[in-house]
């Protein structure tokens, strides 16, 4: 592919500046913002601002298909655990995990990327929502929150990069929203996480994975103040200063008009 092709294809997909979904500091309606959207704000609140307030998003990336394909083949085969109210053989019983996959009327919507598990943060008017991979539930009613990943790498699967702390956070804001629920929610969560095998002999039209069941144990009480500081930064009528530690997009942008 082309330089001028890439551009081209950039282009397609990507016309700021956006006029909808914007926050409007007069508003009295709620402003949906996702947990996606949450975590561009620890990222780079000055990012986060360009976007909600004036449109200008970040250059979309190219999307994962296979990751996707993963994402759907595990939510089929867990629903089929779900529909006989069993727990998975391999990932649930044989690591010990004494739970079944969750049934509710809602999981659907759960799932959404566009609707997800909502709940209104009254002293904001935020509307925060995220769409859970799945949801167990244990011996003793408690929910469990499971994310899925996918890679391709030599080594085996950890949470141990710095750069996780983002997955992290991500069960732990879906711990905070069934919480606000109404749900009983264990601090432990779990990570199916699919390693994709790039040592065999031939391809052979199929990929194989290791698939490794990863125990975290998080907190959500960072996530309280982080819905508060990004609400105070929607409200003001400039953006915030360019973080110390750096963004790369801020800083690819800086770079380029000490170029011209």
């Amino acid at each position: 592919m082309t330089l001028r092709s890439v551009l081209e294809l950039i282009l397609m997909v990507y016309r700021p500046p956006r006029q909808r979904n914007l926050y409007d500091p007069g508003s009295q309606k709620p402003f949906k913002l996702s947990r996606t959207r949450l975590e561009r704000f620890i990222e780079c609140p000055r990012c986060f601002y360009l976007d909600r307030r004036l449109g200008v998003d970040r250059p979309p990336g190219f999307p994962f298909n296979l990751n996707s394909a993963v994402d759907t083949l595990l939510k089929t085969e867990f629903d089929i655990y779900r529909e006989i109210k069993e727990p998975h053989p391999d990932y649930m019983q044989s690591h010990g995990i004494d739970a079944i996959p969750f049934q509710h009327p809602d999981l659907y919507d759960w799932r959404n990327n566009f609707k997800g598990v909502q709940h209104l943060h009254e002293s904001t008017n935020l509307l925060i929502h995220g769409a859970v991979d799945d949801v167990w539930e244990s011996s003793t009613g408690e929910l469990i929150v499971v994310d899925y990943k996918a890679t391709s790498k030599n080594s085996a699967v950890s949470l141990d990069a710095e750069w996780q702390r983002s997955y992290k956070r991500q069960i732990e804001i879906y711990q905070w929203l069934l919480r606000r629920n109404g749900f009983d929610v264990s601090n432990t969560g779990y990570f199916i996480y699919c390693n994709g095998n790039r040592q065999r002999e031939e391809f052979a039209q199929h990929l194989q994975f290791e698939v490794s069941v990863l125990p975290y144990t998080g907190t959500d009480t960072w996530v309280e103040d982080t819905i508060i500081n990004a609400h105070h930064c929607l409200q003001s009528e400039s953006a915030p200063e360019l973080l110390e530690r750096g963004c790369y997009y801020c800083t690819y942008y800086l770079a380029r008009l000490d170029a011209e």
